[in-house]
């Protein structure tokens, strides 16, 4: 074996031994709590993966490189950090424990250097392709003059295959001419409950061909590919080719013997095979038969060598799940763990002395020779390779003076502006839309900024003088990414764009849209972006009911519950311009921010870590108010802290309506009925129950840690309203979106909302219907008061 391959094959029994013992100490070792379950490690799905990363990372890969690891060999990539120096022993130690290493490789919670979090299986995968599209949008603008291009490279699962999110970003990908992007897929033929069907392989391999992919299936290695040239060879070879999948997972866990057997009843017969079997023993064909392309380092090393292109690129290595374990090909090994007497066994194996079982370089004869090899290993010769962008000023709110317009079009407005700006801002912005870029009010800033394409496109209609509103030409200076119709494929897309400044250098403000309803068809994406910790806004629109023609399947209800419920993300619902102009200014500050994890001891929300924002908006035009003093800081303050009031109420207060969106029309008018019979109306405009109610709990929790001060900005505005006062809560979403502010401080409360899937009709028909329009807010008054004044009567 060549010197280099000799130093790999060191590295690969040092991660195979390090991974299994990491996971063997998390089961075995390590003092469980009573009741503990198992905490599991998936020793097998690690096992099979051991080359492929060896020979990627220790000498294939390059500094700028991205690699999504396949979330189940997260143990191998902690042994790999730790053998490096980027790990410590106590996270290997604490593995999925509290503070310890992460089952799940996380950009967000793990120390070591992971360039893509992979918990949710299939959507690391797809995201190396986004980063690749966000590599090329950042390379055409020319920011970064010494920029290398790097290879974004997916270690996938071969059952990550079954995620419908990976067709739907392979046909992304071709439309934008995807490049530099590797998936090398560990083809163990196993899954959790059983072994993949015959002839997956060639399903794949037509696949990735039809999007213009390069298939390389890596199915022997070095020993068999020798083997197959001996007498007797061709047939060897065409009855592993031809044996089904289970046999050959069956065969690999009885081993040399079983093979022996199976083999001479099947083709021993011929005299060429029998002397080929002949020659070697029980061990020597065991190891012959586990030697697929996957697991033999030559034959990685020289297919991953061979390309020397950027055409995207996937590699079928065939594997054997659980590889060189006592596991290796059990159809129940996923989530199988050696036990003690197994594990004993496999320490002999691996010739690893008692004592020693976390020593970096135990077993090795050189050491020195080991670590000279390591420190000039390309890809870690940079350190930990996240970076940071400088922030780019807002420079200020875009006001709008329309006398009626709705939040979308306000939206769309405030980008045209920005858009015939020349600031840093507007430079750095990058839309994006699943082709409703027109439908949601994007048209004017890509009229302005044009599509993004590595290559020019001219637009035909334009060069013909064919009249049309969408001036669009493809180019690479454009700022907006045209996707198909796959909310998923956005969300990966603003995640990937949202890290720019981590993985690049460079600071992208990512901004998309979407219609509201179909954020459900990309929570998953979305959840995966934030939990990276990926940085965007994106506007939901038309939300609620409003859109009232197109029926129940373009009508959201349960969104704001999204938005309120999920971390990394706060989400705001404007109902006029101004509050629209105040809260995108803020947001773009907001989603740059990197500060310390540390509570504003005003509103008690850790805003100084900043997040992603999501801004739900509607279609409805509705009147704006009166003119309003836009410099007024606790107005301002209000509109992002989550509420002000409208109307505010005075001592003797007895009815309180508030609203969160566009339902403020008939809030307000509710309020100046009941007020002809009322002495006291408060009117409170909620921008964010997702702020109001994060506040809230958080100062709960502060007061429970001490600080008996602590007060949240929906606790101050409800300490204004007297005990007896009733509260109506009304939204064009889910009641539970603001009912809970009657717990704040103990008031009857009547939630008014949408509970059920709409139907075609008129705004009227469904507010009516649905009972949030003016009519059901002063029903709901009367019944409240009523029940106040029997209640009143009762402590009487």
């Amino acid at each position: 074996m060549p010197a280099d391959l000799d130093m790999l094959k060191t590295i690969e029994q040092r991660l195979l031994w390090l991974s299994a013992w990491t996971v063997h100490n998390a089961n075995n070792i390590r003092p469980k709590e009573e009741g503990a379950v198992k905490v599991g490690g998936h020793q097998a799905s690690c096992a099979s993966m051991v080359p492929i990363m060896t020979a990627l990372y220790f000498h294939t890969l390059k500094p700028e490189d991205r690699v999504a690891v396949k979330p189940h060999a997260s143990p191998v990539f902690h042994a790999m950090q730790y053998l490096m120096g980027n790990q410590t022993r106590e996270k290997l130690e604490t593995f999925r424990g509290w503070g310890g290493a992460q089952s799940y490789p996380s950009r967000t919670k793990d120390v070591d250097d992971v360039d893509f979090s992979t918990g949710s299986v299939g959507l690391g995968v797809a995201a190396t392709a986004f980063n690749s599209l966000v590599q090329d949008y950042i390379a055409a603008k020319g920011w970064s003059k010494d920029m290398k291009l790097g290879r974004q490279v997916a270690l996938v699962g071969d059952a990550e295959l079954d995620e419908g999110n990976v067709y739907e970003c392979l046909q992304e990908g071709w439309k934008h001419d995807l490049r530099n992007t590797w998936w090398v897929i560990d083809y163990n033929r196993q899954s959790l409950d059983g072994v993949v069907h015959e002839g997956l392989w060639e399903k794949i391999d037509a696949i990735f061909k039809a999007f213009g992919w390069r298939t390389v299936v890596l199915r022997h290695g070095v020993l068999q590919r020798e083997a197959f040239k001996e007498p007797g060879g061709e047939a060897l070879k065409e009855w592993i080719q031809s044996c089904p999948n289970m046999d050959y997972s069956a065969l690999t866990y009885q081993g040399g013997a079983a093979w022996r057997k199976r083999l001479m009843n099947d083709i021993g017969d011929q005299g060429d095979v029998s002397k080929l079997l002949d020659k070697r023993s029980d061990e020597e064909l065991d190891a012959l038969m586990n030697n697929l392309g996957g697991q033999c380092l030559k034959t990685l090393t020289d297919a991953f060598d061979a390309i020397d292109d950027d055409k995207p690129t996937v590699f079928l290595a065939y594997t054997i799940k659980g590889w060189q374990t006592p596991l290796a090909g059990h159809k129940d090994n996923h989530g199988g763990i050696m036990n003690k007497a197994q594990f004993a066994d496999f320490q002999k194996q691996m010739g690893v002395p008692e004592g020693e079982e976390w020593e970096t370089f135990a077993t090795v004869d050189d050491p020195d020779a080991l670590k000279a090899f390591l420190d000039d290993v390309p890809f870690f010769s940079r350190g930990t390779r996240r970076y940071s962008a400088p922030e780019v000023k807002s420079p200020g709110p875009v006001w709008l003076d329309d006398r009626e317009l709705a939040t979308q079009a306000g939206f769309g407005k405030i980008l045209d502006s920005l858009a015939k700006s020349k600031s840093d801002l507007a430079d750095r912005i990058v839309t994006m839309s699943p082709d409703v870029t027109s439908s949601t009010n994007l048209s004017a800033w890509v009229n302005r900024r044009s599509l993004f394409a590595r290559r020019e496109v001219s637009d035909t209609f334009k060069e013909q003088s064919i009249p049309s509103t969408q001036k669009w030409e493809f180019s690479p200076d454009g700022q907006h990414f045209e996707l198909g119709i796959a909310e998923m494929n956005l969300f990966l897309l603003l995640g990937q764009a949202g890290l720019a400044h981590s993985h690049f250098g460079e600071r992208l403000i990512p901004i998309g849209t979407l219609y509201d309803p179909f954020v459900m068809r990309g929570l998953d994406a979305l959840n995966y972006a934030c939990y990276q910790d990926a940085r965007f806004i994106f506007a939901g629109t038309p939300s609620g009911i409003t859109l009232a023609p197109e029926g129940g399947a373009h009508q959201s209800v349960g969104t704001q519950l999204i938005g309120m419920s999920q971390d990394g993300l706060v989400s705001f619902e404007p109902a006029f311009l101004d509050e629209l102009s105040i809260i995108m200014d803020w947001s773009f500050d907001y989603l740059q921010r990197s500060g310390e994890n540390d509570p504003d001891e005003r509103t008690w929300l850790r805003d100084e870590t900043g997040g992603s924002v999501y801004l739900r908006l509607s279609t409805r035009p509705i009147e704006q108010l009166g003119p309003r003093n836009r410099d007024d800081e606790e107005f301002r303050r209000g509109v992002v802290d989550g509420a002000y009031w409208l109307r505010e109420p005075g001592p003797n207060c007895e009815v309180v309506i508030a609203y969160q969106g566009v339902v403020a029309p008939e809030a307000i008018e509710a309020a100046g009925r009941i007020g002809n019979d009322r002495r006291d109306i408060g009117v409170l405009a909620v921008t964010s129950a997702d702020r109001l109610n994060s506040g809230w709990t958080a100062a709960r929790r502060a007061r429970a840690r001490g600080h008996s001060s602590a007060m949240s900005q929906i606790e101050r505005l409800m300490a204004k309203v007297p005990r007896d006062a009733t509260l109506i809560t009304v939204t064009d979403g889910h009641p539970a979106t603001l009912a809970w502010i009657g717990s704040v401080a103990g008031h009857m409360t009547a939630p008014l909302g949408v509970e059920h899937f709409g139907q075609t009709g008129t705004i009227p028909d469904l507010y009516k219907h649905y009972q949030i329009n003016t009519d059901a807010i002063v029903n709901a008054a009367q019944h409240l008061s009523a029940g106040r004044r029997i209640r009143l009567a009762g402590k009487v």
